[in-house]
């Protein structure tokens, strides 16, 4: 009898382990699906005072239309003739100072002449994913005078969901260079594309066909990469775009008293769009990259805090020696150091291109540049959504 008992109280025992074990997993099973699927969110951008139209990019590439790779693109045009100049940020999702310049532009920018196509989000699937090897923070906020904006940090490839396996090489197109494997989702790797090639090479197709079909003549794609990467605080510019470059990288350490570095798109690397646009199309060709701690190996958690100031100990102590390849201190690299750069950055290209090429005239006012932006902070010039709900998207 005494056996019976004890083997039902076993059995009871398992039983409510076996149930707290379920409803635990139910638990986090549930809070994992609500974090992955706020990832498909796109924050809220409002469309500011030059904003005439907004386009999805897949009118450009009907292939990439209804998956999570379509992506808005905003017209912000001044009725007045002049030139059309492309900025892309969000080509690589970690890469959160691209993204937050072509927000800041949208929001702000008075487009007296000309017009600007901007894209926020280029791989927007990418803003719906993370590095696995990383444990990035989904979501990071930049305080405002009236509360916090939220915006989405994601992975530098494409979101494996709508493109898997990676082979173990990757042969670019048309150059049939061949690159590592994981570089087979790296939209920057992709250009100019194909309308029947892989997921990211579509994506790379809607975004050339848009610079063909809107026939832009200047093409900025803003990035981030590690403070310890050679390349960084630079302007990468094809030959057809390197008096813009060089004139504008002067104009902006005279006046504003911001060094930026300029320096070739190599032609032995494919795939790339200073190199395939500038190749491809008839756009002139700039990248700007700026440094962004978050990207460095050496340094400590992947934290929200990291994302917007920048500052980590262990790449302080990277510096100390001499590891890092930018003036980097306690201060760190803050977002309105980055996005400063970036804004000054365009701002200049477009005043000197203007001035090279009146043919393509493009003026714009009302966007802070980087003293501004470093003075003021970022927050200081986003708009809240709320106050917008019919113009937020």
């Amino acid at each position: 009898m005494r056996y019976v008992v004890d083997k039902e109280v076993d059995r009871r025992r398992r039983y409510t382990k076996a149930t707290i074990v379920l409803i635990t997993t139910l638990v986090f099973t549930f809070a994992a699906s609500k974090l992955i699927m706020s990832s498909y969110e796109v924050e809220p951008i409002v469309k500011g005072p030059s904003v005439r139209e907004v386009k999805r990019l897949s009118h450009y590439h009907p292939g990439i239309a209804g998956t999570p790779g379509d992506t808005d693109v905003y017209f912000l045009d001044s009725g007045t003739p002049g030139g059309t100049a492309l900025m892309l940020g969000g080509i690589h999702a970690t890469e959160v100072a691209g993204m937050l310049t072509s927000v800041l532009f949208i929001e702000t920018a008075q487009v007296n002449q000309g017009r600007l196509i901007i894209i926020p989000h280029s791989n927007n699937s990418a803003f719906a994913t993370q590095p696995v090897e990383d444990a990035f923070v989904p979501v990071f906020y930049i305080e405002t005078g009236w509360g916090k904006r939220w915006f989405r940090l994601g992975d530098r490839l494409t979101n494996p969901v709508l493109q898997w396996p990676d082979p173990d090489a990757y042969a670019h197109y048309p150059s049939g260079q061949i690159l590592s494997g994981s570089e087979v989702r790296n939209l920057n790797r992709a250009f100019p594309g194909r309308p029947d090639g892989l997921y990211t090479e579509q994506v790379a197709y809607a975004i050339t066909q848009l610079i063909i079909e809107e026939d832009c003549d200047l093409v900025v794609d803003m990035h981030e990469a590690s403070a310890m990467y050679p390349v960084v605080n630079v302007m990468v510019s094809h030959a057809n775009a390197m008096d813009i470059a060089g004139m504008a990288a002067m104009t902006m350490d005279f006046e504003e008293g911001v060094y930026i570095g300029v320096e070739a798109s190599p032609e032995g690397l494919r795939g790339l769009t200073h190199r395939e646009v500038g190749d491809h199309t008839q756009a002139k060709v700039i990248l700007m990259e700026t440094a962004n701690p978050i990207m460095d190996y050496v340094r400590g958690k992947a934290t929200e805090e990291l994302v917007v100031t920048g500052k980590d100990e262990f790449l302080l102590m990277a510096a100390e020696r001499g590891m890092v390849t930018i003036p980097y201190d306690e201060n760190g690299v803050p977002i309105e150091e980055r996005v400063g750069r970036h804004s000054s950055g365009m701002q200049q290209i477009l005043s000197i291109m203007s001035m090279m090429y009146p043919d393509s005239d493009i003026e714009v006012e009302g966007v802070p540049k980087h003293a501004e932006l470093k003075e003021h902070g970022l927050g200081q010039f986003l708009k809240n959504p709320s106050d917008f709900s019919q113009e937020a998207l």
